[in-house]
């Protein structure tokens, strides 16, 4: 079938809903495989979820759910997939998975959203996310469209927007998604505090992405940076558009030359509560690069 397909329709890609460990179910029918595009990563969405519904107080117990994805990430062409099978059958909405008062949930599922689109893999969302229904979905009745009209969702929408337009127009968060040269960890070993970092890079440059999983602001954070430069914050999911608390580092940040997570350079942050930031190192031209080293 996958052969026939790929043969005849070049535009197409073919996707296994697959959730055993069964070997090369996205390699090539002539190696063996069974020749699909893409696989559901069903263990991911599983320690993802497992990890988000769990209350931040005992969030650094549960580390591991959030990191162990990248051990197998590049053993398949992986999609990561948030469907309406999690969504159906007593198990709830996305937003009422999330623990905490109505701020926290949705802080958690921005975060949650932010963690999708920058994990190496294609994402697939159910239709309603940017709504964030309390209610799990039914396909007995249509959307609750009349949720647009509250001021908590329309900052999801808001930002559900210019995180698409962000993972689009940035090839950081999708050129390598099957190559490890596009993802490396800045620091995954920081489960006291529950904040990872890490890099995606591409042929064109790279993003640095850091998540503050507890509600506690995360001042003096330090971590490693590639080079000497200005980085600009290009996204913050607790800005205040987004109905945050818009705590942050006013838009631009400057390494440091002290030497931390195997770098020369670090930056000095303030991690939001709940939220992912996202930086760019800003060009500078020759002169201005020579100052700064």
């Amino acid at each position: 079938m996958n052969e026939a397909v790929y043969r005849h329709f070049p535009g197409c890609f073919t996707v296994a809903e697959e959730s055993t460990a069964w070997q090369g179910v996205t390699l090539p029918t002539y190696l063996g495989g069974l020749g699909f595009g893409f696989k559901w990563d069903m263990g991911w969405m599983h320690d993802t979820l497992d990890y988000f519904r769990a209350d931040p107080l005992y969030r650094s117990f549960q580390h591991n759910n959030l990191t162990f994805s990248m051990l197998y990430a590049y053993s398949e062409n992986f999609m990561l997939p948030l469907s309406h099978d999690e969504v159906v059958h007593g198990k709830g909405s996305l937003l009422n998975k999330m623990p905490g008062d109505t701020w926290q949930k949705f802080a958690n599922l921005k975060l949650l959203l932010a963690y999708m689109y920058t994990h190496p893999g294609k994402k697939l969302l159910f239709m309603g996310t940017e709504l964030a229904p309390e209610s799990e979905w039914n396909h007995d009745r249509g959307l609750d469209w009349n949720l647009a009209a509250d001021p908590a969702r329309q900052g999801l929408q808001v930002f559900m927007k210019d995180l698409g337009a962000l993972y689009r127009e940035n090839s950081a968060l999708w050129e390598w998604d099957h190559d490890r040269r596009g993802f490396s960890w800045i620091d995954c070993r920081d489960w006291k505090q529950s904040v990872v970092s890490y890099i995606r890079h591409s042929s064109r440059g790279y993003l640095i992405c850091v998540l503050n999983l507890t509600p506690a602001v995360r001042y003096n954070y330090h971590v490693g940076a590639p080079e000497a430069a200005l980085y600009r914050e290009l996204l913050n999911t607790d800005s205040e558009c987004y109905w945050g608390s818009n705590v942050g580092n006013q838009g631009l940040v400057e390494t440091t030359p002290e030497p931390f997570h195997g770098y020369a350079q670090s930056l000095s942050l303030t991690v939001p509560p709940l939220a992912c930031v996202i930086f760019e190192p800003m060009q500078q031209d020759a002169g201005e690069r020579e100052k700064t080293e």
